[in-house]
């Protein structure tokens, strides 16, 4: 009998594997869309526990106020607009339809009044690219094309925090602490390098697989590592 898999002790749960119950500020989302344009002012900028882009609070003429992923030179006392006749400015919200081509994006919502799903991480912005019947082209962080109501609604510039990556971690110790409030299990120790009860490719005296490391999807947990129901495997042919 040899150890359970990693797969299997995070499957069952416990300390180490358990998600950090962080203290979040509030929920960041635009408010339900409408077809007036409201000026707001950005009241604060806060840091949210396990969110690597501070959020903005912005409260409205009327109001209502909301939380937003802070664009890059977002400054307390800042005056934004949101709503379809809103100026084309950083920190500014409206709809797809009403930004120019070229223009940096983020925060996009995939379906109009979602609140924004797509490019919300530090640094990680969209591009309008054209439009199409209803539609617009958006490029989005991963270099895909996506085709979006033009009614959906995104925010002008690019999320704060983009610089992060570029502080060196400098001891192992930062990089733990680093991937705690994530939820990530760190570090992640390769098959190949475990003994031969601890994980099915471990063993040997090289670290290698020495059998397919396709697997099917109906395999039993303990055999179920490596690539689970794989298409394909290796280079592709071009």
């Amino acid at each position: 009998m040899g150890k359970k898999t990693l797969q299997q002790r995070a499957g069952r749960g416990g300390q180490n594997f358990r998600s950090p119950s962080h203290t979040r500020v509030a929920e960041s989302k635009y408010p339900p869309p409408t077809d007036s344009t409201y000026r707001g002012v950005v009241a604060e900028l806060l840091h949210d526990p396990g969110r690597w882009v501070p959020l903005a609070r912005i409260v409205l003429e009327n109001g209502n106020e909301y939380y937003i992923p802070a664009s890059e030179g977002m400054y307390v006392g800042q005056e934004v607009f949101i709503g379809p006749e809103a100026p084309v400015s950083v920190g500014c919200t409206l709809p797809l339809g009403k930004i120019p081509e070229g223009t940096k994006i983020y925060n996009i919502e995939l379906r109009p009044g979602d609140g924004g799903k797509l490019a919300r991480q530090a640094g990680s912005y969209a591009i309008v690219l054209g439009r199409s019947d209803k539609y617009t082209i958006v490029l989005l962080p991963s270099k895909r094309q996506k085709s979006i109501l033009s009614t959906a609604r995104a925010t002008i510039g690019v999320p704060a925090g983009a610089g992060r990556p570029e502080k060196p971690l400098l001891k192992a110790g930062a990089a733990y602490h680093k991937w705690k409030v994530k939820a990530h299990k760190w570090p992640r120790v390769r098959g190949v390098a475990m003994n031969a009860v601890s994980h099915k490719f471990g063993g040997g005296h090289h670290q290698r697989k020495s059998h397919p490391s396709t697997v099917s999807r109906n395999a039993p947990p303990g055999r179920k590592v490596g690539h689970i129901a794989a298409r394909r495997t290796g280079l592709r042919k071009r």
